[in-house]
Order: C-alpha cells, then sequence, then structure tokens
C-alpha cells in the first residue's frame, strides 16, 4: 500500500479546523490529506482484493470529506474518531449496495414443494401478468449493466461524481454545489464531470 502523510497532531487539528471554519479551503485539502491514513487502515480491516482497492479507497475518502464537511468540535474531541465513524459507514453502505445490485435471484429457483410433493418456484407465486415479469427482468438486467458499466469505463472522478450525485450503491443524493464543497473544485467542473459520465454511459447503451 502506498505511503500516506503523516497524522496531523491534536494541535495542528485544531489550528486547520479554525482556519477552514474561517474559510480557508486550504485548510480544508490539510485536513482530508493528513488523515488519508485512516482510511486506508479502515479499508485495510475488509481485506479486498488488490483490484477493489482502489474503489474502497475512494469510497472512504468520499466519508473523510464528509466528516471534515460536518464535523463539530464541540460534539466530538478528535476529527479522527468521527472521521473513523464516516469513512467507516461509508465503506460498508458501499458493500452492501454492491452486494445487492450484484445479487442474482432466479424466478425458476426452487422455494419449497407443494401439499402433493410437487416443486414450487419462485415464478409460480408472482402475481402479476407475463408482461410485468419480462419487463422487471430487464430493467434489473440494465441496472446491472449500468453498474458494471460505472465501474469498468468511468475515470474514478467520474465515478465519484455520479456515485455523490445520483445515490448510486446506496449513497447520499448531493447538490453539484455540495458536491463541489466536498471535492475543492468548482461547481462548473463538476457539471462538465457528471455530463462526461453520463455520456459514456449513454454511448454504451445506445451502442
Amino acid at each position: 500500500m502506498k505511503s500516506f502523510p503523516q497524522p496531523l497532531t491534536t494541535a495542528e487539528e485544531k489550528y486547520y479546523m479554525q482556519k477552514y471554519t474561517e474559510g480557508d479551503l486550504e485548510a480544508k485539502h490539510i485536513l482530508i490529506e493528513r488523515n488519508l491514513r485512516l482510511v486506508a487502515h479502515i479499508v485495510k480491516k475488509y481485506q479486498p482484493p488488490p483490484e477493489e482497492m482502489e474503489d474502497l479507497l475512494s469510497i472512504g475518502t468520499i466519508g473523510l470529506m464528509k466528516a471534515v464537511v460536518t464535523f463539530d468540535p464541540d460534539k466530538s474531541a478528535r476529527l479522527a474518531s468521527y472521521a473513523a465513524r464516516c469513512i467507516e459507514n461509508e465503506v460498508l453502505m458501499y458493500l452492501r449496495g454492491k452486494k445487492k445490485s450484484s445479487k442474482e435471484v432466479s424466478l425458476y429457483e426452487p422455494i419449497g414443494t407443494d401439499r402433493e410433493g410437487n416443486e414450487i418456484q419462485l415464478f409460480d407465486v408472482i402475481e402479476m401478468n407475463e408482461e410485468d415479469v419480462y419487463r422487471r427482468l430487464e430493467r434489473k438486467e440494465d441496472v446491472i449493466r449500468l453498474y458494471q458499466q460505472v465501474e469498468s469505463v468511468l475515470s474514478q472522478r467520474e465515478r465519484m461524481v455520479l456515485k455523490l450525485r445520483y445515490g448510486l450503491y446506496n449513497e447520499e443524493e448531493y447538490t453539484q454545489r455540495e458536491i463541489a464543497a466536498m471535492l475543492g473544485i468548482s461547481r462548473s467542473y463538476v457539471s462538465r464531470i457528471e455530463k462526461s459520465a453520463i455520456e459514456k454511459l449513454r454511448n454504451f447503451f445506445t451502442s
């Protein structure tokens, strides 16, 4: 795992947090950067395969950014303690959402037997017409394909913006202005990133 800057001391943390509350965005970047080691430490606990490490670090960093933005010194003594909970929650929410989105359910999966011992399938007990069944199946397949494309064709920043903007993986939805504040970039830049990502996904589904 790559090296990260040393964590802030208690005095440094208070100093930069005060500067940030006064509107110093550079202080915000320092608070985030100097706590990246905490993100790596928490992500490492889940023992992700190498190919998922980058995604989990990105998700954990989102939790860290949220922590910096919402931290209240009057309610928590240390930013690191508060951030650890935010990072953990973000990673867990992502993992649950990913598991849910990739879970395949077959309509022909046996779910029991009737009184005569005949096998009952899920398809037998769904109360909907045939058209509704296939429409739902197509929608489910589209959702699975969408998530696959989000992970494979978008850049790390594009994935992050879409996850925050549209609530992917059970993420809370944010406005472009809120995302800009989290990432320390302009709202117009967030808009360009979002449009680029959507265009890539649209090209896949229309090709």
